[in-house]
């Protein structure tokens, strides 16, 4: 087994990944109490810390983790990116000081592992023309790193639903001469919602409800349409404002289709302009079958109130998306 440090765990998805993978983690590192709670329930044995990582990046993280600096395997996280821009000065780490990415970039500078995976939205390569995304490889750079980085849509991996990420993967620069990472082969069959388990008219404990006259609205829609599908006086009723909005508004009365992937799975259910209805009842999916989406197994269970589980499915790395990028490290850290 490999080991790696997790930061910014959340609720799991991409640490299930890389340990169906075969890695062993040995820390996580998340600050929301009913996702520690949730990585606890289903994993006893996780060394999970459950605090700000402002204050973990601080510490003695040899000591804290029980690891020396270079043995490390693996780092990875999602730390959220906000806004900060580059400065032209290549500053390093100074840079970004005060944002999350400065603390998983403090635990890259102090512990040096073997290999990095960073993943984040789509959006982070265009944002600040491109500057926020130069910081970033430059300080993946300077701290010694040879990085690959690549958009993969989870589609394209075994889960029901269309989901791009922002993949980087790093090399330390000592060990990158002896190998190449390759990302994972796409799969040659794209599951759809057909594929996935649903379920039959689920309590107010597991799925989010619409209101009577939402409900009565969506049960105009069909299954894979939108407002446009139904009487555009019923429709502008409905949408308000956002009938005079630009661009298609595809998100608006949308009810996914048993023959196409899920839409992006989303933290609440009940956002006017992301609405994803479900094919065979008028009702959003539940968080079970959200996480089916991310292609969680159902004995991995959710701690928090309803909306609480809703945010940790929708912020999560689909599962078997974390496997596969997982075994493709591995096949590096097998020829170091």
């Amino acid at each position: 087994m490999y080991t790696s440090i997790e930061l910014f765990a959340g609720g799991g998805g991409l640490a299930l990944g890389l340990e169906q993978a075969g890695f062993h983690h040995i820390g996580l590192v998340e600050f929301n109490r009913d996702a520690v709670d949730t990585l606890i329930q289903n994993r006893p044995n996780w060394n999970v810390l459950c605090e700000d990582i402002a204050l973990t990046a601080e510490r003695n993280l040899e000591k804290e983790f029980n690891i020396k600096k270079y043995d490390l395997d693996l780092l990875s996280g999602g730390a959220p990116c906000q806004a900060f821009s580059y400065a032209g000065k290549r500053l390093g780490l100074q840079d970004v000081r005060g944002t999350m990415f400065y603390h998983y970039a403090t635990f890259l500078h102090k512990l040096q592992p073997k290999m990095f995976l960073f993943e984040n939205v789509k959006g982070l390569l265009s944002h600040d023309k491109g500057r926020t995304f130069k910081t970033i490889l430059d300080i993946f750079e300077d701290e010694g790193y040879t990085t690959y980085h690549k958009v993969l849509n989870a589609w394209n991996y075994g889960v029901p639903q269309k989901r791009e990420r922002l993949i980087m993967v790093g090399i330390r620069n000592d060990l990158a001469g002896k190998c190449r990472f390759e990302f994972p082969k796409e799969y040659s069959y794209k599951p759809v919602v057909r594929d996935v388990k649903l379920d039959i008219n689920p309590s107010s404990s597991e799925c989010a409800r619409y209101s009577e006259n939402k409900a009565a609205v969506f049960a105009l829609v069909p299954p894979g349409g939108y407002w446009r599908n139904i009487d555009p006086v019923v429709a502008k009723a409905y949408m308000k404002t956002c009938w005079d909005m630009g661009g298609g508004r595809t998100g608006i009365l949308r009810r996914i289709g048993l023959d196409e992937p899920s839409l992006t799975v989303l933290t609440n259910p009940g956002m006017k302009q992301t609405d994803r209805c479900h094919p065979l009842e008028v009702r959003p999916f539940s968080y079970r079958e959200n996480a089916r989406f991310q292609t969680f197994p159902d004995d991995w269970e959710f701690s928090g109130k309803l909306s609480e589980r809703y945010k940790q499915v929708g912020n999560a790395v689909p599962v078997n998306l974390a496997k596969e990028i997982g075994l493709s490290i591995k096949a590096v850290l097998e020829v170091l």
